[in-house]
C-alpha cells in the first residue's frame, strides 16, 4: 500500500512547526483506505510511541464489510520521523494450528466457515524499550507478542488465555476482548490493559458484557486478572471497550463505553489499576454515542508546568451518531474538561491518542464512510498530528516548568 497524500491544514497564520513552537498546526495523513491493499475495510485503530520516539500504528484489516466477525488480519505501520513517512503495512499477528470458530458467533450466524477473526490489537510501549502487543483470536483466546527492536519484529505469540480463564468462575464468558487502542505502563512498572467479557448470548455475540483489567508485574512474562470494574447492569448497561490513564497521585482512572440511558461516558478509579475499583459514575461532560474513545497523558508536574490529560471521542450529545470527533483537555486529572476542539466534524468514530517526545499529539482515527453513510464502515484510518497550541487556539503551550 502506498502512502496517501498528506493534507496540511494551517489553522493560524504562520508555518507549521514542532510541538513547542508558538504557531498552531494540524496535519492529517490517511494511512489505510477501504478497498485497497486487499481488504474491504480497515477499522479499530491503535497507536503508541516507543521509548525511542518511533510511531507504531495498527488496526484490524477486514476482508469483508459484514461486521466484527469474519476474515480479519491485524496490520501495523511504523514511522521513525514523527509520522511524516511510514513503512508499508505488514501483518503483525498470526494464527498457529487449527482454530475453531467461536461457538457464540456460529450460533448467531456471524462469519463463515473457514474465516478466522483476529481482533482487538493493543500495544504497550514499555519504558525499557520493549513493545508488548496483545490481540485476540475469535474473541475466544488472547495472545501476547514482544518486540525488542523498536517494533521492527515481534516474538512468536504466547497464549495468555489462562489469565482470562480466571474470570470464568465469576463470569461465564464466551467472548473476550482486549482494549482496543493501547495499554499503559504505571509508574510502578506494571503493564495494564482494560478488557471486556461477554456471555455472547446477546446482540452480535458481544452482549451482555462486563469490564475488567489484566496486568503484568514482570515485564509481560506472565499476566494476571484484575477485579471486575463494571457488571452487565446497574449502574451501567453493557459496559465494554474502555481506556485507562494513571493520574498524578498514582491512582488509575478507567473510562468506559456503555449502552446506558444516560448517554455519558462512565468512569471508575483504583489505587493500582486492578483492585478496589470505585462504583462507576457518569461524567456529565463526556457524551457517549456508544463508541470507543481514547485517553492519554500529555504532561505531568514537575517535568512540566501543568498536569494535562487528553481525551477524544465523537462529541454528539444529541444522538448516537458517530460524528464530530473532538479532542478535549483536562488540567485537573480528568475532573473537568475546559478545552475541546473538533478534529473531524463529519463521520468519525474510533480513535486512539499518543504523544511524541517533543510534545506532538497524535490521533489515529476512523473517518468518513466507505459506503457514504455508515460510520461502521470507515472510509479511511487517518493520522492527525497537532500541537497544544492548535488544541487551545494559542492559549496554552508547552512551557518549561516554573521554578
Amino acid at each position: 500500500m502506498s502512502l496517501h497524500p498528506t493534507f496540511v491544514v494551517l489553522v493560524a497564520a504562520g508555518l507549521v512547526g514542532p510541538a513547542a513552537a508558538a504557531e498552531p498546526f494540524l496535519e492529517k495523513t490517511d494511512l489505510f483506505e477501504a478497498g485497497k491493499g486487499g481488504y474491504a475495510l480497515y477499522r479499530i485503530p491503535g497507536i503508541v510511541v516507543t521509548s525511542k520516539g518511533t510511531l507504531l500504528a495498527y488496526c484490524e484489516a477486514r476482508k469483508n464489510e459484514r461486521g466484527d466477525w469474519g476474515h480479519i488480519d491485524i496490520l501495523l505501520r511504523r514511522s521513525t520521523d514523527g509520522g511524516k513517512t511510514w513503512d508499508e503495512p505488514r501483518k503483525v499477528a498470526t494464527v498457529e494450528g487449527k482454530v475453531e470458530r467461536n461457538p457464540a458467533a456460529v450460533k448467531q450466524g456471524l462469519g463463515k466457515d473457514g474465516e478466522i477473526t483476529l481482533n482487538n490489537p493493543v500495544a504497550i510501549a514499555d519504558r525499557s524499550g520493549a513493545v508488548h502487543f496483545l490481540y485476540c483470536v475469535e474473541y475466544a483466546r488472547c495472545y501476547a507478542l514482544r518486540s525488542d527492536d523498536d517494533g521492527r519484529t515481534f516474538s512468536k505469540p504466547v497464549d495468555i488465555t489462562p489469565t482470562f480463564e480466571k474470570f470464568r468462575d465469576e463470569y461465564p464468558w464466551q467472548v473476550c476482548a482486549t482494549g482496543p487502542a493501547h495499554g499503559i505502563q504505571l509508574k510502578s512498572g506494571r503493564l495494564l490493559v482494560p478488557v471486556w467479557l461477554s456471555t455472547g448470548t446477546g446482540g452480535h455475540a458481544h452482549r451482555p458484557s462486563v469490564v475488567a483489567t489484566i496486568y503484568s508485574d514482570d515485564g509481560g512474562k506472565t499476566w494476571q486478572r484484575g477485579a471486575i470494574v463494571a457488571n452487565e447492569t446497574e449502574p451501567l448497561t453493557n459496559p465494554s471497550e474502555s481506556v485507562v490513564v494513571q493520574r498524578a497521585d498514582g491512582t488509575v482512572l478507567i473510562n468506559m463505553r456503555s449502552e446506558s440511558q444516560e448517554r455519558r461516558r462512565a468512569v471508575a478509579h483504583s489505587p493500582d489499576g486492578a483492585t478496589k475499583w470505585t462504583k462507576p459514575t457518569f461524567d456529565p461532560q463526556l457524551p457517549e454515542p456508544i463508541c470507543m474513545a481514547s485517553i492519554v497523558r500529555l504532561t505531568e508536574k514537575p517535568a512540566a508546568a501543568k498536569n494535562r490529560i487528553l481525551f477524544a471521542n465523537p462529541h454528539n450529545p444529541d444522538s448516537r451518531e458517530r460524528k464530530n470527533l473532538t479532542v478535549k483537555l483536562s488540567y485537573d486529572e480528568c475532573r473537568t474538561w475546559p478545552v475541546a476542539r473538533t478534529l473531524e466534524a463529519g463521520v468519525s468514530a474510533y480513535s486512539d491518542l499518543a504523544v511524541g517526545p517533543d510534545g506532538t499529539i497524535y490521533c489515529f482515527y476512523e473517518r468518513g464512510a466507505a459506503d457514504g453513510k455508515s460510520a461502521f464502515k470507515s472510509r479511511t484510518l487517518c493520522l492527525a498530528r497537532f500541537n497544544l497550541e492548535w488544541l487551545t487556539e494559542g492559549k496554552d503551550r508547552l512551557d518549561p516548568p516554573k521554578n
